[in-house]
């Protein structure tokens, strides 16, 4: 499991730096060539201008309406994390089984201990690492978006509200932090958080490594990820609700 979320890991780190290698300094436009220019970069700068115009010039509002379209667009792959969330809640008290079965340290106790809790996640469809899709699948959005900021420059010279765009701002940073921490706690709440040290870890580190990301990029880039973590808060809420009251009418009986 410590490989996988490793391997995770430097996938998004390989995919940021093969990103900030293209010409983050030149202006895009449609002549722009490569992949990432013509299918990312490109289609976010030219929605974003479309949004922008519809409300009257705020690119601010463009930001918010396209990022509440991505969170929409990403919608069923936070409902299949909040499920497997749940599910590692009904195992735990067979997880705990397991420990206890296999609570020696030694190195065959240890492999035959992992075997069996695969096992066990399979068989109920659990996937311990499904609290990390959500941030991987965004990377490229993420990046995208930074680069249609950075290379375009009506956005870089726009404000809203006290923000100015192009430019980074300490108090989005840690609102930045703050509202991933509170996403990541919700998503993680009453599953695996708890007993996965892995996952444990990640509660921490990711809302550190957004938020430090933040303090560094463009106001705009910071103002993405606010509404995004607010919108995927609210998400879960209200799909968790139901969930819930599943939970409870089953105790219940």
């Amino acid at each position: 499991m410590r490989n996988k979320l490793i391997a995770l890991l430097a996938m998004a780190g390989v995919l940021m730096f093969l990103s900030g290698c293209t010409q983050v300094n030149q202006e895009i436009t449609e002549d722009s060539t490569g992949f990432w220019n013509e299918y990312i970069v490109y289609p976010l700068s030219q929605t974003l201008q479309f949004f922008a115009d519809s409300t009257g010039g705020s690119y601010g509002l463009s930001i918010i309406i396209v990022t509440i379209i991505i969170r929409l667009v990403l919608l069923p792959l936070n409902v299949k994390q909040l499920k497997s969330s749940k599910a590692m809640q009904d195992i735990q008290p067979q997880l705990q089984e397991l420990r206890s079965k296999y609570s020696s340290k030694d190195a065959q106790s240890q492999q035959k201990l992992q075997q069996e809790t695969m096992q066990l996640f399979q068989k109920n469809g659990v996937n311990p690492l499904a609290g990390c899709l959500p941030i991987i699948v965004q990377m490229p959005v993420l990046i995208g978006f930074y680069h249609a900021i950075m290379r375009t420059e009506t956005i870089q010279t726009h404000s809203f509200l006290w923000m100015e765009l192009g430019q980074s701002d300490p108090f989005l940073a840690i609102l930045t932090a703050a509202t991933t921490f509170l996403q990541q706690k919700l998503m993680m709440a009453g599953g695996a958080a708890g007993q996965n040290p892995q996952m444990q870890m990640m509660l921490y580190i990711m809302p550190l490594m957004i938020g430090t990301f933040a303090f560094f990029f463009p106001s705009a880039l910071a103002l993405y990820w606010i509404v995004g973590n607010i919108v995927m808060i609210l998400q879960t809420l209200f799909i968790r609700k139901p969930m819930m009251k599943d939970t409870t009418g089953g105790t219940a009986k």
